[in-house]
């Protein structure tokens, strides 16, 4: 879900950041929803017409953390947005980790502005997104990590990253056919690139979930 960010408002604190990133699974506040089926693989772009951009500011230096959990998600959300959680892109992805509002319906979210507003609520979106990613393709994972497909190994995180750009179903055609189904977003970034970029990341705490959704603490 990378996109090109092209505003920027006041970020948070690195140490606020640093706060959500050790958060247990309990902490991200996943409340589960039964379901028949997994729907809509590829994710869905909104209109950035819903939306004001917010003020440009400077960007801010990713932090290193290594290759945790931690580590791989702040590394994707430095690739997506600076770590900026009230950034809005020319396509319309929200927050610090870009998302679009079809993604966001599938893990429960409807309320947007409330996305936006609540760095809380977004890092439980990223565990959810991940951990629904994870069960759409644990058998891909299973078959395909150590594998090498066009120059690059395959690891679990790197499959993970791939599907947070462009969609599960987009990720098993590309390994399906080892890599001959190839996906690009709107600013020509690949499943290629993602996967080489944040592989070897440690993403076993992320629990598989078919149905896990997001929900915001309340006060």
């Amino acid at each position: 879900m990378r996109k090109k960010v092209v505003k920027f408002s006041i970020l948070p604190l690195i140490a606020g950041s640093v706060f959500f990133s050790f958060s247990t699974k309990e902490a991200a506040n996943l409340d589960i929803f039964s379901t028949s089926k997994v729907e809509n693989l590829e994710y869905t772009v909104i209109s950035s017409e819903d939306y004001v951009p917010v003020e440009e500011e400077s960007p801010r230096i990713i932090p290193v953390l290594g290759k945790s959990y931690t580590g791989f998600k702040e590394a994707l959300a430095f690739k997506e947005s600076r770590g900026n959680y009230k950034v809005i892109n020319e396509f319309g992805y929200m927050g610090k980790y870009q998302f679009g509002k079809g993604t966001l319906n599938l893990i429960g979210i409807k309320d947007t502005r409330l996305f936006l507003n609540s760095p809380e609520l977004q890092e439980a979106a990223f565990y959810a997104n991940a951990s629904r990613n994870k069960w759409i393709l644990i058998r891909d994972i299973k078959r395909f990590e150590g594998k090498v497909i066009n120059g690059i190994e395959i690891t679990e995180s790197g499959i993970l990253a791939a599907a947070h750009l462009a969609g599960p179903g987009s990720v098993k055609k590309y390994l399906r056919s080892w890599g001959a189904n190839a996906f690009s977003d709107a600013f020509g970034t690949t499943i290629g690139f993602y996967l080489k970029k944040f592989g070897g990341y440690d993403t076993s705490f992320i629990e598989p979930d078919k149905n896990a959704r997001a929900v915001a603490f309340q006060n």
